[in-house]
């Protein structure tokens, strides 16, 4: 993915197909989304108010209902405007015009190739990633609007210094900061005197708290140069 800004953004994936589900998952998996599957229509409902998505990829022909039908009752929802773009066999103007009419962002063509499709994604988030601040890595969620860390549905509890590190490592996946770098980026007026050891501590004490909930090694010490936040697609 390009645009680092994008990584992290959830995906729900309503996809009946389970092989396609696979390959959708692994693609957009490795350039960096975090992605939620449902197989059919009732899933997906229970899964979008769950996980509360910055994302949808919506298969119109599900088993128990009409796609386009569940990207209308996703509009509905205390008027979401999460992105959504339609995948369909069907490819007549018609059905693509219908699916635009029903709320859908963009509407692609089954069958379609997966790098038009990620391209796809990537436009509809920039022109809406205002619309999700939150990030996820492998199930570690936080709400920057709400100010709240999760390990998928459990919240874990940290201090605000512990959550400005977290946001800070999640913003820059995989990307090396120095114990210098983030006093500089959390400190930037210089309101608080910090040293090095300090944020030694704060990073201890934050990987502990996340191995409370994950034995993943989100955190880690780069020798001789600092920390990075490590994603493993």
């Amino acid at each position: 993915m390009e645009d680092g800004k994008l990584r992290g953004k959830t995906i729900l994936l309503i996809e009946e197909n389970e092989a396609n589900r696979i390959e959708l998952n692994w693609y957009l998996s490795k350039n960096g989304f975090e992605i939620i599957e449902a197989e059919n229509g009732k899933a997906a409902k229970m899964k979008f108010l769950k996980y509360d998505p910055c994302f949808v990829l919506l298969e119109t022909a599900l088993p128990d209902m009409n796609g386009l039908e569940l990207c209308t009752w996703i509009r509905n929802q205390n008027s979401n405007n999460v992105p959504i773009i339609i995948q369909s066999s069907k490819g007549a103007d018609q059905d693509k015009i219908q699916g635009l009419k029903m709320g859908a962002d963009d509407y692609i063509v089954k069958p379609f190739n997966l790098e038009e499709l990620l391209i796809r994604i990537e436009t509809v988030l920039r022109r809406t990633v205002n619309r999700c601040s939150k990030l996820s890595f492998k199930g570690l969620t936080i709400k920057p609007i709400k100010g709240i860390v999760k390990f998928h549905d459990q919240e874990i509890h940290v201090t605000h210094f512990e959550y400005r590190l977290l946001y800070l490592f999640m913003t820059h996946p995989d990307q090396i900061l120095s114990r210098e770098q983030i006093i500089n980026e959390l400190y930037k007026k210089n309101e608080k005197i910090i040293n090095e050891r300090t944020v030694d501590v704060h990073i201890k004490n934050l990987r502990e708290k996340i191995a409370g909930f994950s034995d993943y090694p989100f955190i880690v010490s780069v020798r001789g140069l600092g920390y990075k936040f490590n994603i493993d697609f």
